[in-house]
């Protein structure tokens, strides 16, 4: 049974790869805004991926993204997320993210529990 209160924790040292310049989300050498939604994201779904039954996984269905402060390439940043409320198969984060010269981001993500197997059918039956 998932609950509230379930914390979850991610690292990225950024890279090249990750910077706006490289994500086309602007013309610096810095994490991406992109890159770090990423991060959050995989922060929140890893941290509730153990308690979900055979055949489970989550979608992310809301991101609201207060992206504060650069990080250069090179340095680690830290994604700490909370599951803050259950509503039966919709979950709700609270997260933060910091690298060694503080805070970066603050952000709010919900999630959704879906049958692996069903969603992906109906998603390739667009094509």
């Amino acid at each position: 049974m998932i609950e509230a209160g379930i914390k979850g924790a991610a690292e990225l040292t950024v890279s090249a790869a990750d910077t706006a310049r490289a994500r086309r989300s602007g013309t610096l050498d810095v994490l991406a805004t992109p890159a770090l939604a990423e991060l959050v994201e995989r922060c929140c779904w890893e941290s509730i991926a153990a308690h979900l039954d055979e055949g489970q996984t989550t979608v992310g269905t809301r991101l609201e993204l207060r992206h504060n402060a650069p990080t250069p390439v090179g340095m680690a940043v830290r994604c700490e997320s909370v599951l803050t409320a259950v509503d039966r198969r919709a979950l709700s984060f609270q997260v933060r993210a910091f690298d060694a010269a503080g805070e970066i981001a603050v952000a709010e993500h919900d999630r959704f529990i879906v049958d692996a197997q069903r969603f992906q059918t109906k998603a390739d039956a667009k094509a």
